[in-house]
């Protein structure tokens, strides 16, 4: 289904997020994950282009100058500059997946590259920065992960079905936004599989013995 067709978002980014993006701060994997959702969503894009705007503004007010060349020189560096270093682009384009997204994998859901990690659980790795990873997570129909926390902040936004945890209900296009003091158990809806977008900045902390034993080699 493409995006925004009878989708209703609930759970959005924070302040300091979009601030982030906006000023180029955010990891590559949490770049992706606001890029993301932003392309589909109008409140953070409006909220987004509102900290734009005021960046702008900010510059103008201090009189920065560049130089006959200088403007030429900077979109040089920034054409030089590697992917990782820059915020993915935002395009409210239709598809299964947003479109910084399909940029990513190279093209749609059929694209994915899917590993098991069990109990019908799959993941796809992205490529991005050491700074944070990302992953595509597939939860079948009433399945669970893992009981887990967090070591840092985890951003996971529903591509496709919903899950519910400890906290709420996260439908298409919802984001959830976990940091250290989350401790949760992520359950897919029954109704369909669930597939999310996961960035994280530290290891997830596992309560059960299996999966810290197979965390080094899930990478997660």
């Amino acid at each position: 289904m493409p995006w925004g067709d009878g989708m209703t978002i609930k759970h959005h980014l924070t302040e300091n997020l979009l601030m982030g993006y906006a000023a180029g701060t955010l990891p590559e994997a949490f770049n992706l994950v606001v890029a993301s959702h932003v392309s589909m969503c109008d409140t953070c894009r409006a909220a987004l282009e509102s900290y734009e705007a005021l960046g702008g503004a900010v510059l103008e007010s201090r009189g920065v100058d560049l130089a006959d060349d200088g403007l030429a020189a900077c979109l040089a560096r920034l054409d030089d500059a590697p992917v990782a270093d820059r915020p993915a682009p935002v395009r409210p384009v239709p598809g299964a997946l947003p479109a910084p997204l399909r940029d990513y994998i190279g093209g749609d859901i059929d694209a994915i590259r899917w590993r098991p990690v069990g109990g019908g659980v799959k993941q796809a790795i992205l490529p991005t920065s050491d700074a944070a990873s990302a992953r595509l997570l597939f939860i079948p129909a009433g399945a669970a992960v893992p009981d887990h926390g967090h070591r840092g902040m985890e951003l996971t936004m529903v591509l496709q079905g919903a899950f519910a945890d400890e906290t709420d209900h996260f439908g298409r296009g919802d984001v959830e936004i976990a940091d250290e003091e989350l401790e949760h158990t992520p359950v897919a809806d029954i109704g369909a599989d669930c597939i999310c977008l996961a960035a994280t900045d530290a290891p997830l902390r596992f309560r059960s013995l299996i999966p810290r034993l197979l965390q080094p080699f899930l990478k997660i």
